[in-house]
């Protein structure tokens, strides 16, 4: 019966710890909305392009919940459309994407595009929206030279930090 109060204990003790050391921002609920496209270079739209753009969202969705621990809301890309009524509307109306994050329980929203004025780099840009105060929280720019997926790695690794940074400051 000692045995049995020792190893409850210990347990007990080990749950206290992991909720002292656990993040405080682990309640955090985050959207990820899709990105969208702006290619302005002569051949704009490619596939490879297209299938890059595609993989940022989810790239950063796991990064932002497995790295940072944040709670990850889905907001499907059939309703992301009917909210993005023309393109780059989410983008520039912080209000409406705050909105539509608060419409599915997010407490942020991020909503973003791949911005590719060259063959040679392009840009992740994102907006970060607190969707209590529907006001701008971050306005972030990340360059990505090079088409490699480890580049587009790289650059939502990047970008999960600078938000991290903004919900969370030191």
């Amino acid at each position: 019966m000692q045995k049995l109060k020792s190893i409850t204990s210990y347990i007990n003790l080990l749950f206290v710890f992991f909720l002292l050391v656990s993040p405080a921002y682990a309640d955090v609920r985050i959207a990820v909305l899709d990105f969208e496209l702006k290619d302005m270079t002569l051949m704009p739209g490619t596939e490879a392009e297209v299938e890059r753009t595609a993989s940022v969202a989810p790239l950063l969705r796991d990064e932002l919940g497995q790295t940072h621990g944040y709670q990850i809301i889905s907001i499907d890309s059939e309703t992301q459309k009917e909210a993005d009524v023309s393109f780059g509307y989410l983008f520039d109306h912080a209000d409406v994407a705050a909105e539509l994050g608060k419409q599915h329980g997010a407490d942020w929203i991020l909503v973003g595009r791949v911005h590719k004025p060259s063959f040679l780099f392009a840009y992740l840009k994102a907006h970060l929206i607190n969707c209590n105060t529907k006001q701008p929280a971050g306005d972030y720019v990340i360059e990505v030279k090079g088409d490699a997926k480890k580049f587009t790695i790289k650059g939502v690794e990047n970008l999960a930090i600078k938000i991290n940074e903004t919900i969370v400051p030191e």
